[in-house]
């Protein structure tokens, strides 16, 4: 029961927080500082609340640890929202991140020296392909969708490749990070509550060389239409509504995957979460109608089916099938 809860959770709340996200990007596209602090400021104080029991309760893995941890979880938060100001659609957002496990894989074998089997190795070539073909498309669309003057075209190609070593430079950075919690957790067990509070209250501080942009920002908000809260019938700015509705729902993604990580093995979580990210590519296609061409569509076959393929999918689900049989014939 609790991993179907958990399955649910993942694909209500984290399909609906792309779409409170695009809402408040496609407004404000420099709103990603003020979504991510309300993201970080929530979760932590839930977690002092409830996880570090008013600060009475000690960490079971050293603060020094988690210092390190937040300074890349921190960095990768900030550096995926920003990449949203730099020309880069939430499709194309959705699809590059969707290359984790080719940077997981590079940095797997240069840091802790793993082999892969040749099917894997096949697997991420495919992804590989498929992330290139949607870049290469959407340079394309780019540079034609902008101002008939080339200055202003090779300007907005310019941002848009900034973009793109942004979420590069995240992806890497993000795989760094799971390397470094993985040696962590074999060595003081795994803490997936704790380190969910602490990865969040940590970088608060941090927030403040933002202030001025998470200011500048508010007062936006601020000014946005006015929207009647259905149901209690308050009346706010439409925008901090769409900002509360993100953070809820983003809270209720990471729980849902958090308690998947604990009831079910790591395939089904790969499984899921992939199958969560291709619904929320699709629904943001369909209907925000982002440019989306028969050459995306093809990339995407490609990242998804290789992801799908990393996982061994077809291998287990074969396996699964055959295992009553032998129990069969042992009875």
């Amino acid at each position: 029961m609790r991993p179907a809860f958990a399955v649910g959770l993942v694909f209500a709340g984290c399909c609906s927080n792309v779409i409170f996200l695009e809402l408040l990007a496609r407004k404000h596209p420099g709103c990603g500082n003020i979504v991510t602090f309300a993201q970080f400021l929530f979760i932590a104080v839930e977690g002092f609340l409830f996880e570090a029991d008013l600060g009475r309760k000690h960490p079971a893995i050293p603060i020094r640890y988690y210092a390190i941890m937040v300074t890349m979880f921190f960095t990768v938060s900030v550096v995926n929202n920003y990449a949203l100001n730099l020309n880069i659609a939430m499709p194309l957002h959705m699809i590059f991140r969707s290359g984790s496990l080719i940077a997981n894989m590079i940095l797997g074998i240069i840091i802790l020296k793993k082999r892969y089997s040749v099917f894997k190795y096949a697997s991420i070539a495919l992804v590989s392909v498929g992330i290139f073909i949607c870049t290469f498309m959407s340079a394309k669309q780019v540079t034609s969708q902008s101002s008939s003057s080339e200055n202003d075209g090779f300007q907005a190609f310019a941002w848009w490749f900034l973009g793109i070593g942004a979420l590069t430079f995240a992806l890497l950075m993000s795989a760094r990070m799971g390397i470094f919690q993985e040696t962590l957790y074999k060595q003081f067990g795994k803490h997936y509550k704790e380190a969910l509070f602490y990865n969040h209250a940590l970088p608060l501080p941090g927030f403040i060389f933002l202030a001025s942009d998470i200011y500048d920002h508010a007062v936006l908000f601020n000014n946005s239409e006015l929207y009647q809260v259905p149901v209690v019938g308050v009346i706010v700015p439409i925008m901090w509504f769409y900002l509360l509705m993100n953070v809820i729902t983003q809270y209720v993604c990471i729980r849902g995957v958090f308690i998947l990580t604990t009831e079910c093995a790591s395939l089904t979580v790969t499984l899921v979460v992939t199958l969560r990210k291709f619904v929320s590519l699709i629904f943001s296609i369909l209907y925000f109608q982002n440019p989306f061409t028969w050459w995306h569509w093809l990339g995407t076959l490609f990242v998804f089916t290789g992801t799908l393929m990393y996982t061994e999918v077809w291998n287990t689900l074969g396996a699964t099938k055959g295992q009553p049989q032998k129990e069969a014939k042992k009875s």
